[in-house]
């Protein structure tokens, strides 16, 4: 393949292209100069690109009066093509089945729900008090996202249980793109995080499996969490141990640091603090809250999904001054 690339006569105007998702296991020898050596990442696409690729799937479905493309590009934000493509495809499968003549964004919303957490589960009954439990689980991890700064507004409260195992859901909506976030912002959305399980906590004075499950997404699901003990913890000093290189395109082991076993254990440490930290501050922000984590929830065991219009407290201040 080498000799065929150096073969190749410049003047004749032969362009070579390649695609990969894999480029970690390319041989080097592919990308020096004169072969492969121009690199164009396709990325997810930003707001103004999702804008586009939207206009292109919606071409030929009817949107109801008041879409506006760039309202669903703002609660698609990490959306590649094809998630936009299937969050068309099932906004328009909503719209059908309720027999309306356009797709509305209510439309869009649901779809969207569908693709981020699954299908609804109305076969899985609960019974009132793991209800209750989870009505206070969600409201509380709404309530800490709605109080802190640099965390994405909340849109939507379940207590219906979707996809393989979420009892309930909390849909944040994010307001913009972001390529940079603080140390600050961090500390606040381990914070909404551990909301839940400090809602328990406070309540009923234990936590159930989905609780102790959230500290398992913090410390296995949000690579960032560790990083942020490794990088900016007091103790650790200012420098970052990446862990080895995975083999494909997956998130860093973070369960296994470039240290020694000392080090190792004092990251250990350090991300146990910032996460028994966010936990406290959670707690703090409810017991504060704690009229509106209860009247949150009891309107929740009620309607089963509220929204930040129908609950004032979920909106966050600048909601609130806008409105």
């Amino acid at each position: 393949m080498l000799a065929e690339l150096d073969g190749f006569d410049p003047s004749v105007g032969v362009i070579l292209l390649a695609a990969t998702n894999r480029p970690e296991v390319l041989d080097p020898a592919l990308l020096r100069a004169g072969r492969f050596d121009r690199q164009v990442l396709v990325d997810r696409p930003d707001r103004k690109g999702r804008i586009e690729i939207l206009r292109v799937h919606t071409k030929h479905v009817t949107l109801g009066n008041g879409v506006v493309l760039d309202d669903i590009a703002a609660i698609t934000t990490g959306f590649t093509g094809a998630d936009l493509a299937n969050l068309v495809n099932e906004a328009a499968i909503i719209a059908t089945r309720r027999g309306a003549s356009g797709i509305s964004l209510t439309d869009f919303t649901a779809a969207m729900e569908r693709v981020v957490a699954g299908l609804e589960k109305k076969s899985r009954v609960l019974s009132a008090e793991e209800r209750r439990r989870v009505a206070f689980h969600e409201m509380g991890r709404a309530l800490v996202a709605a109080t802190l700064q640099g965390v994405d507004a909340v849109l939507k409260v379940s207590i219906i249980p979707r996809g393989v195992g979420a009892l309930g859901y909390t849909i944040q909506r994010p307001t913009q793109d972001k390529f940079l976030i603080t140390e600050t912002d961090l500390r606040n959305r381990i914070a909404v995080l551990m909301g839940g399980r400090a809602a328990e906590a406070l309540v009923f004075q234990g936590i159930s499996p989905p609780g102790r499950q959230m500290i398992c997404n913090a410390r296995h699901r949000l690579p960032w969490i560790c990083q942020l003990a490794k990088g900016m913890a007091v103790p650790l000093g200012q420098r970052t141990y990446l862990p080895p290189p995975a083999s494909f395109l997956a998130p860093f082991d973070i369960d296994r640091p470039n240290a020694s076993e000392l080090t190792a254990r004092e990251i250990d440490v350090a991300a146990r603090d910032v996460i028994a930290a966010a936990f406290d501050r959670a707690t703090e922000i409810l017991k504060s809250r704690r009229s509106d984590l209860e009247g949150g929830a009891a309107l929740l065991l009620q309607k089963e999904t509220i929204t930040a219009d129908e609950f004032t407290p979920l909106r966050k201040p600048e909601q609130l001054r806008a409105a």
